[in-house]
């Protein structure tokens, strides 16, 4: 196995977010077909993290039970754990935070 680039990894496993705020994207009768694309990639989202997370578990098994041959690996499938998972929070934070000032509108 030769060396890794880890700009070459950094970048496959890089997503763009686009932001929201761009006027020609929001139409009226489309706030249905919005939410649900903002929330289908919030499941994904979720889903990709529980992935990098079981692949981080996997690989602290192998390690354990003598059969993986690097540590770089494990290192590698915590950092992405670590990273989805920080992400994932810092969203559900945001989130969290935008109900709170909706909730606390005063009308």
């Amino acid at each position: 196995m030769g060396p890794i680039n880890a700009t070459n990894v950094f970048r496959d496993n890089l997503r763009t977010i686009e932001p929201l705020t761009d006027r020609s994207m929001i139409r009226e009768k489309e706030d249905d077909d919005m939410f649900g694309a903002i929330f289908n990639s919030m499941i994904s989202n979720v889903n990709q993290t529980n992935g990098y997370l079981s692949q981080a578990e996997n690989e602290e098994i192998k390690l354990a039970m003598g059969e993986a041959t690097s540590t770089h690996d494990l290192a590698v499938a915590l950092q992405k754990a670590s990273t989805s998972l920080q992400y994932t929070v810092a969203v559900k934070n945001a989130f969290m935070e935008s109900y709170r000032t909706l909730v606390n509108m005063q009308i």
